[in-house]
């Protein structure tokens, strides 16, 4: 075990834990805790998103014509999964790094890498101007800030909920679950406004770079503000007195008790909150734009304004799970979900309105066939603003508790690697591929016969994917998930 401190730090990590008595917390430190760690989560998140938003314009710049597939919707879909796929090798390799090391030093790490990544996509030439060093460039980036985010997560929640009271520590957490929604609300809102004030051809052209480019302030200020943050009490304490685990993926996934624990999490808790979150958010506005063929501004409109009208719910039911319990929460949020996705999704393409033809099919004058373009031009935005709130409401109810309900479920030497491994499967990969997922099994229903079922709801049988984990979730949940709260950490 690691015995590292000097008697003086040892004596002060002893005393730490005391600001943890929900008699005598802090309410000062904690505020800035939370402030840290959710300013630089969602910066992270921005980083992350910002390339999904932008993926249908920037693949024919960085790809050029050697990744025509890049031009599809499956293509630039496909390009933003290669992210998620790496976040659990970063969770475990970041984990790692957070139950030897410090909680406080490998999130600053993390952040450095998702906003170097970010910052430098930004700054890459084009495909006809570097060849195929350009895309090359863009997978490694992507792959760099997959791992990142990966590590991101578990440090800050666990952070986070290591200095919160037992009794407020859904509360508190309940703060860093705003910062994906937030993420992605800053990167909607700051491309919608960069593409407003430079103009469409414009945009396309450079301005697509201002967003990537911007992370780069954003992270060196939040850099410098976490840097000023102490380590969490709870692993000061397990550090000075050799309780840190020297092998925490042994610990985690080859010990049968935190293994079934970890197994628990992944398919009766993350796995459905992956899919209800990238569902509600990430496939509403892909569906929108791509199949509905709603105006960018319309379609951002709707997001923005239905996600801002929720973000206060992640507080309430993460508060409300310091009460009555997390699981009730999860599970109701988590069968909602199931339930009622898919008429949701079909309400909100009854008020897109019919579909009309801007410009009809055309031959340029190179020879080369213009399709015609379609626009839905009589959307009622307010419905469809209730109707994307109602999904997001799913969203808070899950993911508002499910901090509190990770930290609590593992012990402290193990508890970064442990909660971050099957949240960024169940998030990353179950999560993260419903886009591409959904949409593929889209593309393959409008290709049935006419008249078959499939062919009849092509644009929404995709969501069958989400609902069945979902489902799956929710009964693994219900018989196998225990409704811990409030416990002490440091006897957990």
């Amino acid at each position: 075990m690691e015995q590292s401190l000097n008697p003086a730090a040892y004596n002060a990590a002893l005393d730490a834990p005391a600001a943890h008595d929900n008699n005598k917390v802090d309410t000062r430190t904690i505020r800035q805790v939370i402030t840290a760690s959710s300013v630089g989560t969602v910066i992270e998140w921005y980083d992350f998103y910002i390339f999904g938003s932008l993926a249908a314009i920037i693949g024919p710049v960085l790809f050029g014509h050697a990744g025509k597939i890049e031009d599809t919707l499956l293509g630039a879909l496909a390009v933003f999964g290669a992210g998620f796929v790496v976040r659990p090798f970063g969770a475990m390799f970041f984990g790692r790094l957070g139950d030897m090391i410090g909680r406080k030093y490998t999130f600053l790490v993390t952040l450095l890498i998702m906003g170097g990544a970010t910052f430098i996509t930004g700054l890459i030439p084009g495909y006809d101007k570097i060849g195929i060093a350009a895309p090359a460039i863009v997978v490694v980036l992507r792959l760099l800030q997959g791992l990142a985010l990966g590590g991101e997560y578990g440090g800050a929640a666990t952070y986070v909920a290591e200095y919160a009271p037992d009794a407020k520590r859904g509360y508190y957490t309940s703060f860093i679950q705003i910062t994906a929604t937030g993420g992605l609300i800053l990167s909607i809102s700051v491309i919608l406004i960069t593409r407003k004030m430079m103009g469409e051809e414009a945009f396309k052209e450079w301005g697509w770079r201002i967003p990537f480019l911007l992370s780069g302030a954003l992270v060196i200020a939040s850099y410098y503000i976490r840097k000023k943050l102490h380590e969490s009490p709870l692993f000061a304490k397990a550090k000075a007195t050799g309780t840190t685990s020297k092998s925490p993926l042994r610990d985690s996934f080859v010990n049968p008790i935190n293994r079934r624990l970890v197994l628990i999490a992944l398919f009766g808790v993350t796995m459905g909150q992956g899919v209800i979150f990238y569902t509600s958010q990430f496939q509403a506005f892909t569906f929108m734009n791509a199949t509905l063929k709603l105006d960018i501004v319309h379609s951002s409109i709707i997001m923005v304004v239905a996600m801002l009208l929720a973000t206060p719910l992640f507080i309430y039911f993460g508060s409300l799970s310091d009460r009555i319990g997390r699981k009730k929460i999860i599970m109701t949020g988590m069968i909602c979900g199931a339930l009622f996705t898919i008429p949701l999704f079909y309400g909100i393409k009854a008020f897109a309105g019919p579909l009309t033809e801007i410009t009809p099919a055309t031959v340029d004058a190179a020879g080369k066939a213009v399709p015609a373009v379609m626009k839905a031009l009589t959307p009622n935005i307010p419905a469809m603003i209730a109707l994307v709130f109602c999904l997001v409401v799913f969203v808070t109810m899950v993911y508002g508790p499910i901090a509190a309900y990770l930290v609590e479920l593992f012990p402290t030497s193990v508890r970064y690697t442990s909660l971050s491994v099957p949240y960024h499967i169940g998030n990353g990969v179950f999560g993260g591929f419903v886009p591409l997922i959904a949409t593929s099994i889209g593309v393959w229903a409008a290709a049935q016969p006419a008249g078959t079922f499939a062919k009849e709801h092509s644009s929404l049988v995709g969501l069958v994917y989400p609902v069945v984990i979902a489902l799956i979730c929710f009964f693994v949940g219900m018989a196998m998930m225990k409704d811990v709260r409030n416990v002490k950490l440091m006897d957990s």
